[in-house]
């Protein structure tokens, strides 16, 4: 179950002052960890850095190896000010270039999206692969993904002409979610056109690990699967 809430916003217009633990490092390294900075992703894929005690702070281009501040413009080095966003690239607490931060559709989790990115997105543990195997949360069957449209499920129609989130089965489903469409796995066993059908994108839940469904639950009553378009 979502919530209405949970759609896609960018990183604030400031962003706090870290630090991590030295890791054994020394010089610029250790700098680079143990010294509060503020790092904030820029629209052109660069970042700014902010440290106490050194103003307005650097911008740091990480593509191109390169950053503002004296150290690297007069030394060449790999200052502190790469090394700090390098970090926080690797332990994903901002974007890496090209990309900015969004917000899960389906549980409001940060994920990071293309900057030209504009429809609803999902974090990877609700946005499923093509041809993954999922279950349907109303009645248990087995679907195969097909893949999300990246359309929201009160803007799609079905080939009946009623919008996704109006079926009745999916009331519990927020309809700024994105379509994903998929394929029954018993229907590619069969001889014939096999066809697609659309669901809000929470309403697929992963099957288990081992492949137990014990879960599974008979289907309740008026819980048809609205077609895709």
């Amino acid at each position: 179950m979502t919530h209405s809430e949970h759609t896609p916003a960018s990183l604030p217009a400031t962003a706090p002052k870290r630090t991590f633990r030295p890791a054994g490092r020394s010089g610029r390294a250790r700098r680079a960890r143990v010294e509060p900075m503020a790092v904030r992703p820029l629209r052109d894929g660069r970042y700014t850095v902010e440290t106490d005690g050194e103003g307005d702070g650097y911008v740091v281009d990480l593509d191109g190896g390169s950053c503002t501040c004296p150290d690297h413009r007069r030394r060449g080095a790999r200052c502190k000010h790469l090394r700090r966003v390098a970090l926080e690239v690797t332990e994903r607490l901002v974007p890496p270039p090209g990309k900015r931060t969004a917000v899960c559709a389906v549980c409001g989790g940060r994920t990071f999206v293309p900057v030209t990115a504009r429809k609803p997105t999902l974090c990877a543990r609700h946005d499923h692969d093509q041809g993954t195997v999922v279950a349907d949360r109303e009645t248990g069957d087995h679907l195969v993904v097909v893949g999300a449209t990246g359309s929201r499920a009160d803007r799609t129609e079905t080939d009946d002409g009623r919008l996704v989130a109006d079926y009745p089965s999916n009331a519990d489903y927020g309809g700024h979610e994105p379509v994903v469409d998929v394929v029954y796995a018993d229907a590619l066993c069969r001889d014939g056109p096999v066809r697609r059908y659309a669901f809000p994108a929470s309403r697929l839940r992963p099957l288990r690990d081992d492949g137990d469904d014990a879960d599974r639950s008979p289907p309740p009553s008026g819980t048809a699967s609205p077609p895709t378009v």
